[in-house]
């Protein structure tokens, strides 16, 4: 039984090690990222993956349009939203 006992032992002092620094950050992230892309607002100015910085002109379920800095509008979709760099300004 010890014997057992001493040999599981590490086996889950590593997988609880390996669960609070690697699984459960990547979790609050992806939280967060979600919760970013869900309040994107019009006017909203954003980064998205590729690292085109804009304006967000319209938004659609899946998809937001994004204004850029020589008026063209290109559409996204909402998952390519990395970052809001600035929050639009009330109204």
């Amino acid at each position: 039984m010890a014997n057992t006992l001493a040999t599981i032992a590490p086996l889950l002092v590593m997988f609880v090690l390996f669960y609070f620094l690697l699984i459960r950050p990547q979790q609050k992230r992806q939280k967060a990222v979600q919760t970013m892309q869900n309040e994107l607002q019009k006017g909203d100015k954003v980064i998205t993956i590729g690292g085109l910085h804009g304006f967000v002109d319209a938004m659609d379920e899946g998809t937001v349009v994004i204004k850029c800095g020589d008026g063209s509008r290109l559409t996204y979709d909402r998952a390519a939203i990395r970052e809001v760099a600035q929050k639009a300004s009330a109204q």
